[in-house]
């Protein structure tokens, strides 16, 4: 009897202990008793009624992804594509979860194939290909306000690939290399542009930078030479100036110009157009000379001594 009590209670402790029940962090549990919701339990320790009370459901609350697999879509211009779509979602409210729905994530699934073609079948091809973001965002609102009342939130949902027909693509595969082919001429045109104007540019520089310097060095050589000449002429005056203020007559004027003038013949062979004021000048000169004797350096030659006499032989004696 004994023996009895003991395993009965021991059945009892065994019991209430499966009862306890730990619910891990991001998890909540769906209890229901004999049949009926009664609550959620969130993490942590629980105490699970036996015999009356049940885990319903076993749900989490961490981010899920539901990864489509690729279906056939017709596009406004009649074109079949294979698109695959990635959804992240998560579970916000557990009982809606469990009862809102017999499979919520099937029902999610053929909402968004659903809605998938909806959306691309208001487009053409290339807008298909460029509004991949139009796309995500007009499903992910969709999706997002009607799974609510499966206590699902959706939070995005992208396009993973987008597959046209295999001659769709080698026709896109030959539009792009032309239109690239295109770009390249007109870079390459560009560029032929761009150095014919740069060595137009550089030559029309070197031009006037050359014309610039001989310019240049016109003006000094004119300055040279105007200087040059403006102190000849300023010699001279000062040396006419210092005659004058000498005293020096008219005769030794003269003599300055006849100076001048076999400076400029210095034995070369020169014609010299003596004025004729200047001639009869140096002929008044020379003939006053004469007469008055002025003007002659050139002394007379001395008399010849007279011969010492020889004596006579016969008269002498």
């Amino acid at each position: 009897m004994d023996w009895f009590i003991i395993v009965i209670i021991a059945a009892v402790v065994i019991l209430l202990f499966s009862c306890l029940k730990v619910v891990p962090q991001g998890t909540e549990y769906v209890i229901e008793f004999l049949g009926k919701y009664r609550a959620t339990w969130g993490a942590g320790l629980h105490f699970l009624i036996p015999f009356f009370e049940r885990i319903a459901k076993r749900i989490t609350l961490k981010e899920q992804v539901l990864d489509s697999p690729p279906q056939p879509v017709i596009t406004k211009d009649n074109v079949t594509m294979q698109i695959d779509t990635v959804v992240y979602f998560r579970i916000f409210d557990a009982k809606l979860y469990a009862y809102g729905a017999v499979n919520p994530i099937s029902a999610l699934e053929n909402l968004t194939a659903t809605t998938l073609r909806n959306l691309v079948g208001e487009l053409e091809l290339d807008g298909t290909l460029t509004s991949r973001d139009t796309i995500n965002g007009k499903m992910t609102a969709i999706l997002d306000d009607a799974t609510d009342q499966w206590g699902i939130k959706v939070g995005r949902v992208e396009l993973k690939n987008i597959i046209p027909p295999a001659e769709i693509q080698n026709a896109m595969e030959k539009q792009m290399k032309a239109e690239r082919d295109r770009r390249e001429s007109i870079l390459q045109a560009e560029g032929h542009k761009a150095a014919a104007i740069t060595r137009a540019e550089g030559e029309k520089q070197a031009m006037i930078l050359a014309a610039e310097g001989e310019r240049d060095a016109r003006i000094a050589r004119a300055e040279g030479e105007a200087k040059a000449i403006y102190l000849a002429k300023k010699a001279e005056a000062d040396g006419l100036r210092a005659l004058r203020e000498a005293g020096a007559d008219g005769a030794v004027l003269e003599l300055k110009k006849y100076e001048a003038l076999v400076q400029l013949a210095n034995g070369r062979a020169s014609k010299i157009i003596v004025p004729t004021d200047v001639v009869n000048t140096a002929k008044n000169n020379a003939l006053f000379s004469e007469i008055t004797g002025i003007g002659d350096v050139t002394a007379p030659a001395p008399a010849p001594a007279p011969a010492p006499k020889k004596p006579d032989p016969c008269c002498d004696k």
